[in-house]
């Protein structure tokens, strides 16, 4: 039997959704450290929501950082309890190494995929990584590089192999995950404006629908 596919539910910033998270059975939560976002958390928030316990099991904690100086990132893990660094801005595969290296933690890389072009930076960031997130490349002028509720085009993955483990992500909801898993062979969905019902705000029950919905794939 093959194994379970993980799921992270990105852009947690309440209590309910949290604890919805927790009882689902997600393996990772996200925090978004990025003020222009409507998800964003600062660190005390982060730090509160992950010390919520009795709600099921404790998924590891995401922080989502767009470019952050050392500076930024010192003061969200002085008091937000993370496993993972996510950086879903432009940095370089240099940036990666060094923030990994600094300060110690796995770093997950968002790339935005639009065409093959972008696939072909994997294998520059490879070596300074520890995952991948595949998500659709932000609309031009778009606000924010990611949480736009748009897919990519799920064949440019077909056959593909990814030099790290990696999450797909992009448009994905618990109606199309399935489609999605079975089109890509993804081991690790993220969604975050697929679980809201307003913009930014996380409804428990669409949580609860897309876990279910990636693990039965």
């Amino acid at each position: 039997m093959s194994a379970r596919v993980q799921v992270k539910i990105c852009g947690i910033n309440d209590g309910a959704a949290y604890d919805a998270a927790c009882r689902a059975g997600a393996d990772y939560v996200g925090f978004v450290f990025y003020p222009p976002s409507p998800r964003s958390v600062t660190p005390e928030q982060a730090a509160m929501l992950a010390g919520r316990t009795g709600a099921g099991r404790q998924p590891l904690n995401v922080g989502l950082l767009v470019d952050a100086a050392d500076a930024e990132i010192e003061a969200v893990l002085e008091a937000a309890p993370l496993g993972l660094l996510q950086l879903h801005g432009e940095e370089s595969p240099a940036r990666c190494a060094a923030i990994r290296d600094r300060f110690g933690l796995p770093v997950m890389k968002a790339l935005g995929i639009a065409s093959e072009a972008d696939l072909d930076l994997l294998h520059a960031y490879a070596p300074h990584v520890d995952r991948f997130l595949l998500d659709a490349k932000a609309p031009r002028g778009a606000s924010l590089p990611g949480g736009n509720a748009n897919a990519f085009d799920w064949s440019l993955l077909s056959g593909r192999s990814i030099p790290r483990p990696w999450m797909l992500a992009g448009g994905l909801n618990s109606v199309n995950v399935a489609s999605a898993i079975r089109a890509t062979g993804a081991t690790a969905v993220d969604v975050s404006s697929g679980v809201e019902r307003l913009r930014g705000v996380k409804d428990p029950v669409l949580i609860s629908s897309f876990v279910a919905a990636a693990h039965a794939a």
